[in-house]
């Protein structure tokens, strides 16, 4: 059997769920997840529970949120005017909004609380914080992939950065 280690190319099958058995994310029947081990494709925690797997091997394993989008951070969560958002936005807790910053960078935000005068906006990832389960299938490991020399080839081309003068 072929165990997958760092580097190597993986294909898994995946259902993820929160502690109450809500199903938040799972690949598709006919599309299972493709990555290369140790490449920072996947959140930290699955890629480390997939490594040492055996092709063909099934496999559930808790991450923690610190392995996973981080603790909810408070520092993340303002409330504001509502005068600050365009009039015309439709407001109620659980949507979520692109927030342009002054350095024209978009910010996904979700909207926790609005009154008549206060939005409060959450700027977490929606499961920061949260520990995840998942199962997984290693359906297929590929030792020594082409993309994994194509990255190298990429990073050995790329010179690099050096400060301005």
């Amino acid at each position: 059997m072929i165990r997958a280690e760092q580097l190597d190319g993986v294909t898994v099958k995946y259902t993820g769920t929160l502690e109450d058995g809500t199903v938040f994310d799972r690949s598709p029947e006919d599309r299972p997840l493709r990555f290369i081990l140790g490449r920072e494709e996947v959140i930290p925690g699955f890629d480390a529970a997939v490594q040492g797997l055996l092709q063909g091997e099934n496999k559930t394993f808790v991450i923690p949120c610190e392995d996973a989008y981080g603790a909810h951070r408070e520092d993340l969560v303002e409330t504001i005017d509502r005068s600050q958002l365009p009039a015309d936005v439709e407001l109620k807790a659980g949507i979520q909004l692109e927030v342009t910053r002054e350095d024209d960078s978009v910010l996904s935000v979700m909207v926790v609380k609005v009154t008549k005068k206060k939005v409060t906006l959450d700027a977490n990832h929606p499961l920061a914080g949260k520990p995840l389960t998942f199962e997984i299938e290693l359906l297929e490991v590929v030792k020594d992939p082409p993309e994994a020399k194509m990255m190298d080839m990429f990073s050995a081309m790329t010179p690099p950065m050096t400060p301005p003068m």
